[in-house]
């Protein structure tokens, strides 16, 4: 009887012997994992040959870096800033501020352009972005502008089957000077413009202003060492031709313009310097009859570009 009552309890668990393979066999196994990562499916196989195709791409050349972001402060130079075009990311509007005709062309224009957040912000914010600046209640956020390398210029003229035109600047700091530079390198069919890291302007707002819109399509590059940017275009074949109130050639008898060239001009006070100097194939000067003893950079880099588009006309 004891037996029979040990066979009819109700006691819960595995049998003796089962070793509680039976409670593991009801336990789950987990969520169902992607079908990119279950060996066998389809998406697995794809997603397997992608990663073996990465592997083997070469890594991509590093490129010309990218500025730090800017603020345009005030209610004049933001509205220009947006009548030229400057690329911005957000504008930002005081809180109960005197709704005025330039508060009201700013918003327009930003609307207009569309891809501009608009931000309401309580003054001592705004002051605070601006380390205490007169902002007027308005303030336009510039986004980092994105460097080419110096390579680059002269690949993306070589793929539209034409001769590399490049302006390489030496010393430049004022940044409306960069923007005249791409303005004329723009008009005269050019193909960028080399800038330094470093002791050098960049693509500034102020800069983007001066060319008039032709930095959106005219690329700008950043070297970190202009010499060695300058080496590797002459191992390319690109003559380096520098521009320099004693130079031995006047720049309307050097046929070499007429071929790939990149144009160095340096700063309107000590020109090129020594080092730049020595890795031109030519220095060149522009005659000047009125006597000036220089001019600056926008202007000499366009009289140059006109030279060139003349010759290979």
């Amino acid at each position: 009887m004891a037996a029979n009552n040990r066979r009819m309890s109700g006691k819960k668990g595995a049998q003796v012997g089962s070793g509680g393979q039976r409670r593991r066999g009801l336990e789950g196994k987990g969520p169902t994992p992607p079908a990119e990562m279950r060996k066998g499916h389809k998406k697995n196989r794809i997603a397997t040959a992608k990663a073996k195709q990465t592997a083997r791409r070469p890594a991509p050349r590093g490129r010309g870096g990218k500025s730090s972001s800017e603020l345009v402060v005030g209610r004049n130079p933001v509205v220009e800033a947006l009548r030229e075009g400057v690329p911005a990311s957000t504008l930002y509007v005081q809180q109960f501020i005197d709704n005025d005709e330039r508060v009201r062309e700013a918003l327009q224009l930003a609307a207009e352009r569309g891809g501009i957040n608009l931000m309401e912000a309580p003054r001592p914010e705004l002051d605070r972005m601006t380390n205490g600046l007169n902002h007027q209640g308005l303030v336009l956020q510039v986004p980092p502008y994105e460097y080419a390398h110096p390579e680059d210029l002269a690949e993306a003229a070589y793929d539209e089957g034409e001769d590399p035109l490049i302006v390489a600047l030496d010393g430049v700091t004022d940044p409306r000077n960069l923007g005249a530079v791409v303005r004329s390198v723009s008009a005269f069919g050019g193909h960028g413009v080399v800038v330094p890291e470093r002791r050098a302007a960049g693509m500034t707002a102020g800069a983007w202003k001066t060319s008039a819109g032709t930095a959106a399509r005219t690329p700008v590059a950043r070297a970190t060492n202009l010499t060695r940017a300058l080496e590797a275009y002459k191992k390319a074949g690109i003559v380096i031709v520098g521009l320099a109130a004693d130079g031995e050639h006047e720049i309307g008898e050097l046929e070499a313009l007429q071929g790939p060239v990149v144009i160095v001009v340096g700063s309107e006070g000590k020109g090129l310097s020594r080092l730049v100097g020595e890795t031109c194939d030519f220095r060149v000067r522009i005659p000047m009859p009125g006597g000036a003893e220089s001019l600056n950079a926008g202007v000499a880099a366009g009289i140059v570009l006109y030279e060139v588009a003349r010759q290979r006309a």
